[in-house]
């Protein structure tokens, strides 16, 4: 049998009946031209870069302004109706949201309502999604908490269980940029509350030049790594510990903020031991918002169809909470935790502390990270299903912005909302204009309606941040169809919310990307390997194992990995490719030369020709194929290690006679193929374009080598 290089094709066979029974066709495809010139591909970038025209820099200004693109075709008619209806009735509810969500980030009410004022102007002039709505988000507000909490903690304030004291002298705002060194004169310039607002404002500079940089640098592939049952994991983890840090405000209890890796059961453990303190009147309050809160949501849910707006039932608990515990005197008489003074108009702008900066940076990555993954995908989202495209790295300049301005007026992080942007788009929102409504009902409770929620009780607030937990919690409902689909995702959806639960949200979600990349790798560390049968009356080859009825040629054998072939899974190529084929050509080698030394050995002792015979029959023994071909299809790349493993292969067949023939590569492995020098010369024809065409050409070369054995 001719070996692999010496096979050919049929333009170099001999002349004769058996040469016009063509098995080979070769296929000629003549590559493009690559122009690998570096220095060529830097000029022309930078001369697209610098050109300056009038056009270019109008289009410039159009795309990072999109506002004026579709502000002047903005169709009053049309679109006015619905932007007022859907801004109107997300600024109702965002309003008493903005104020709970404040609580959990550590900050006082009034920054909550700047938060969201600040982040609906700036994302109508930057946004090009018609439908989100920026605003704060709950996870975000959390680990902003948590930071908060670690920084005055450092900076030497008391974390006293008692509610951050409310800044009644904004002069005292003038000095929050003095570093903490000397903590007594610090105390006297900053309070507890400018302090936390100081550091909260500090992380949301640093998220925004993050964004904006990844913007800048076209980096957005990052959130690639954040798949949908990874930011499903981890935001359901971190839910469990928003409620976990709310418990204390339902039950009245005057405990301190646990942070840090296990706060989610050092927190419980301390509510257990104070649970003979609670204060009754938040618990029947708590109880009595739960009875109200949660069956209007689900009838908003359940007739959300039916409804031209959702039922503000948030706003309609807080005003009748504020109602009852003013007059009630609950404060006063059952020492009920409430809000306190909320100061009417807005503070003066004030610049981030830099010395804070060395301190936030790193726990600003993985908030600005998310905000932008989550505010990325939901503008995809409903861009997609109102059939409009959105601009990716505009909207991490807008998101980035909607972090850097608002700074420096007090503000905190923001992000896409889910919830808000369903209630957004279901209530009849055509463009971001419904975001400046939403602005202007937000800058009447600043103006005017603030102070009047001095008596709401912060458990209501703690309450209403619990019940908009509902969609995360009920993802567990979600498991057994997840099951179903994927098992991998729904293993990281578990590891990613165990993780984020009862370790920290941080590394919840670093532990979440490590594992689901651990997950790809072992996907392809140990991938599907089956065996090819021919489809009757047809060129296809599919997997025996899958399917019934296939049939198989003599001698050949159809192998496909469905992996890439590199360092990684190299041995286990091997190993299958040997175990599926039942012959290791290493070992077959070893034992011929092992039997041929026996036979020398039993010559020279003359001691027989029997056992001799077996000897012999042992190493002539034909095996039950001469070709392996591999299907390359589901090989997307090779590195060094791969190409040095096909070589590997090759010869260890070649040394018995079986040659191996390479099907369907893609022209990524063509071309590392050939720069490894995987062919001798001249054999750069036995790459294949298809299975059936390798199998045709083992079948006509071995008919081929049996005739000319004949002769």
């Amino acid at each position: 049998m001719a070996e692999f290089n010496n096979v050919h094709s049929v333009a170099e066979m001999p002349e004769g009946d058996d040469a016009k029974r063509s098995f080979h066709h070769r296929m000629f495809l003549e590559p493009q031209e690559k122009k690998r010139s570096m220095k060529a591909l830097v000029v022309k970038q930078a001369k697209k870069t610098c050109s300056c025209t009038p056009a270019k820099v109008k289009d410039y200004v159009f795309s990072f302004f999109p506002v004026l693109q579709w502000l002047p075709k903005y169709k009053l008619r049309e679109y006015l109706l619905g932007d007022i209806m859907s801004g109107v009735i997300v600024g109702v509810l965002l309003v008493p949201q903005s104020i709970a969500y404040s609580l959990l980030a550590g900050q006082e009410p009034i920054y909550g309502l700047y938060t969201s004022f600040f982040a609906s102007i700036i994302y109508f002039i930057f946004g090009t999604s018609r439908h989100i709505s920026v605003g704060i988000f709950g996870v975000i507000c959390l680990m902003v908490g948590q930071v908060v909490d670690r920084e005055i903690q450092r900076a030497g304030y008391d974390l006293g269980p008692a509610a951050l004291n409310v800044l009644t002298d904004t002069a005292a705002y003038v000095n929050t940029t003095i570093s903490p060194v000397n903590q007594t004169s610090q105390k006297l310039l900053c309070d507890k509350s400018c302090y936390a607002i100081t550091v909260g404002a500090t992380m949301t500079f640093i998220a925004g030049v993050y964004q904006v940089a990844m913007g800048f640098f076209q980096v957005g592939f990052v959130s690639v790594y954040l798949s949908d049952s990874l930011l499903s994991g981890f935001v359901t983890g971190a839910s469990f510990t928003i409620v976990t840090s709310q418990a204390k405000y339902l039950l009245g209890l005057d405990i301190p903020r646990s942070s840090g890796i296990g706060s989610l059961i050092a927190t419980w453990i301390n509510i257990f031991t104070n649970i003979h303190k609670t204060n009754i009147c938040d618990l029947i309050t708590s109880f009595l918002c739960f009875l109200v809160l949660i069956p209007t949501k689900e009838l908003n849910e359940h007739f959300k169809s039916r409804l031209k707006a959702p039922i503000p039932v948030e706003l309609v608990v807080i005003v009748a909470a504020t109602l009852a515990s003013h007059f009630g005197k609950l404060k006063e008489t059952y020492g009920s935790s409430v809000a306190g003074h909320i100061p009417t108009g807005f503070l003066p702008p004030r610049p981030p502390d830099w010395n804070l900066i060395p301190n936030v940076a790193l726990d600003a990555i993985p908030i600005a990270i998310i905000g932008f993954a989550i505010t990325v995908s939901l503008s995809e989202m409903f861009a997609k299903k109102h059939g409009y495209s959105v601009k990716a790295n505009q909207e991490m300049y807008a998101i980035g912005f909607c972090n850097i301005i608002p700074s420096f007026f007090h503000c905190f992080i923001t992000s896409a909302a889910l919830a808000k942007t369903l209630v957004k788009e279901s209530t009849g929102c055509r463009t971001q204009m419904s975001g400046m409504v939403t602005s202007l009902v937000i800058l009447l409770v600043l103006l005017v309606i603030a102070p009047l929620f001095y008596s709401l009780q912060k458990c209501v607030l703690a309450v209403i941040t619990i019940v908009n937990l509902r969609g995360a919690l009920r993802k567990f409902k979600d498991l057994p169809k997840m099951w179903h689909l994927s098992r991998v995702d729904t293993v990281i959806w578990l590891v990613t919310m165990a993780a984020s639960a009862l370790i920290s949200t941080e590394i919840g979600l670093l532990v979440g990307v490590c594992f689901s990349m651990l997950c790809v790798i072992f996907r392809t560390q140990r991938p599907e390997a089956p065996l090819l049968g021919w489809v009757a009356e047809s060129e296809t080859y599919e997997s025996l194992s899958a399917y019934k009825n296939l049939q198989t040629k003599p001698g050949i054998v159809v192998f496909r990995f469905e992996a890439p072939l590199y360092y990684i899974n190299k041995e286990c190529f091997k190993s299958t490719l040997y175990k599926q084929t039942g012959v290791n050509p290493v070992w077959m080698k070893a034992a011929k030369k092992k039997a041929a030394k026996r036979m020398l050995r039993e010559k020279e002792v003359d001691s027989g020709g029997n056992q001799t015979s077996i000897s012999m029959d042992f190493v002539s023994e034909p095996l039950g194929f001469h070709t392996i071909v591999i299907d390359c299809c589901a090989v997307q790349f090779l590195d060094t290690a791969g190409i040095r493993t096909l070589k590997e292969v090759c010869k260890d067949y070649r040394e018995i006679d079986v040659q191996v023939l390479l099907a369907q590569c893609n022209p990524s492995v063509r071309s590392s193929l050939i720069r490894g020098e995987f062919f001798k010369e001249g054999e750069d024809h036995l790459l294949f374009h298809s299975v059936h065409q390798a199998v045709d050409f083992a079948l006509g070369a071995q008919g081929h080598s049996g005739t000319n054995a004949a002769k």
